[in-house]
């Protein structure tokens, strides 16, 4: 898959805001500074169409942007170590979930964890949910540049066991600085995109 058009769409803080239309969807979801804009950044060839910031919960919004006019890429809120009020944090979940749970035009999620550490416990329930609703997911290990080569081999082994993936699950090792993984995410998006589109 190649990406030659990327723009933000809108923001949307309940899943009855979201875009009309029957355009695909597929969502990024991971907890706070885990590198989802890095990454969104890195899939569309482009430097700050999605915001990158050190400071973590900067992505408050359901933000959509659609890509070569024919699917959404969807930026979830993180979730996590966010310092943010809890009632804050609880109103992103209630987000997050009403999103995942009810919109239809959703064909899989893209569940980002942090290559250097063990998934955390909002990972693990994350993911379990996910399944539980019967969506596709693909699990991207960031920040692989800042590990060596076989010691993020040896993490990916962790995550995998950690987060008890099933086998059709996908678990790909990503770098924002080296583009590694890249082509293999966008096969991912590509191939629940692709099918059954009526816009193709």
């Amino acid at each position: 898959m190649k990406i030659t058009s990327a723009e933000f769409v809108t923001s949307a803080v309940r899943v009855d805001k979201c875009p009309a239309g029957s355009l695909p969807e597929v969502a990024l979801v991971g907890r706070s500074n885990v590198g989802k804009s890095s990454l969104f950044n890195t899939l569309v060839n482009r430097k700050r169409l999605a915001r990158t910031s050190n400071t973590p919960g900067r992505t408050q919004l359901i933000n959509f942007f659609i890509i070569n006019d024919k699917l959404h890429l969807v930026d979830l809120p993180g979730y996590g170590f966010a310092k943010v009020p809890v009632r804050v944090k609880a109103q992103w979940g209630k987000m997050i979930e009403g999103y995942l749970a009810a919109r239809k035009q959703l064909r899989g999620v893209i569940l980002l964890v942090d290559v250097r550490h063990n998934p955390t416990a909002d990972d693990r329930q994350m993911y379990h949910w996910l399944k539980a609703y019967s969506i596709p997911v693909t699990v991207v290990a960031t920040k692989a540049d800042k590990l060596s080569r076989g010691r993020a081999g040896q993490n990916l082994a962790v995550v995998r066991k950690t987060l008890q993936l099933a086998e059709e699950d996908h678990l790909i090792l990503f770098s924002a600085v080296t583009g590694q993984g890249k082509e293999d995410i966008l096969g991912i998006v590509e191939s629940w995109t692709e099918e059954n589109n009526p816009n193709n």
